[in-house]
């Protein structure tokens, strides 16, 4: 994948992908979705060498966001992303920590919100962001157009979308969110998604069966 990679550490009972992501060379990178399970990712990022610089988020779910202050702090770091719409779900984190029994979950709080069509970067790799809600209203995605890869999140799976059945999603606007900032980034995209295996866009334009009837030719988003 050119000169960074890519290090998945799934981590709490739903198996969420947090990963590492880095350059291959001076080890520079940034920690995508510390859901929880801490001191694994810890252990995992001081056995790799990496040189983590910030912290960025798809979206304000639990399993995304569980240890995100936990990580801030151990590795003074600020936590970029998701989209200001976002707020209510981190705000609700604790409460969702505890209906799934799960113990010491702090709210996310964000240094920095990001905006549909801006970018963020690390070692010199550049990511556009795209504003994709529906799976929550903040959702955001992060893509590289020079090596042709997106971070995902909760958007799109392997086989299937995102869930629209918890508090402040919509699957309408989720579909809408597949077809105008997904989709048009090109069916050659291999992507890492919020849990389970990769893919490439290509590949669930074809082949996943809710993606099955959109248009092949999308408006290209504007790079």
């Amino acid at each position: 994948m050119g000169n960074f990679r890519t290090h998945i550490i799934p981590v709490t009972l739903f198996q969420q992908n947090c990963t590492l992501l880095f350059d291959n060379e001076c080890k520079i990178g940034v920690l995508v979705d510390p859901g929880g399970d801490w001191h694994r990712i810890q252990e995992v990022i001081e056995k790799s060498g990496v040189h983590v610089e910030a912290i960025w988020i798809t979206h304000g779910h639990i399993d995304h966001v569980g240890a995100a202050m936990q990580a801030k702090e151990a590795l003074n770091v600020k936590i970029i992303g998701s989209h200001r719409d976002d707020k209510p779900v981190m705000d609700s984190v604790s409460e969702s920590a505890k209906n799934y029994g799960i113990a010491d979950v702090r709210i996310c709080i964000p240094d920095q919100w990001l905006e549909d069509g801006e970018s963020v970067h690390f070692a010199g790799h550049v990511f556009r962001v795209f504003h994709t809600p529906g799976h929550s209203p903040g959702h955001v995605i992060y893509f590289n157009e020079k090596e042709r890869f997106a971070l995902l999140g909760d958007v799109l799976f392997r086989g299937s979308i995102g869930r629209t059945d918890f508090p402040f999603c919509s699957h309408e606007e989720l579909m809408k969110s597949l077809r105008e900032k997904v989709l048009p980034l090109g069916d050659d995209v291999r992507f890492i998604c919020g849990h389970g295996p990769g893919s490439q866009i290509g590949y669930e334009r074809q082949w996943n069966p809710f993606l099955q009837g959109m248009n092949k030719q999308m408006k290209k988003n504007p790079l």
